[in-house]
């Protein structure tokens, strides 16, 4: 198990690979994963591949 000062280093270069307002994409995308990944163990036949929907803030529609 890596120390505190190893998970930090390793946070700021995959920071500065993708830049800060990419992170909490990556971090929905492996939570998603993870999910149908267990659902998948469980035997769940279906699995949520839909992209999820980005939403508009009121009177910003194009």
């Amino acid at each position: 198990m890596p120390s505190f000062q190893e998970l930090l280093i390793i946070v700021f270069v995959i920071a500065l690979i993708f830049g800060a307002p990419r992170l909490p994409q990556i971090g929905d995308g492996l939570g998603r994963a993870i999910r149908n990944f267990k659902k998948g163990l469980k035997g769940d036949n279906e699995i949520d591949v839909t992209p999820e929907k980005k939403q508009v803030p009121p009177g910003d529609e194009s």
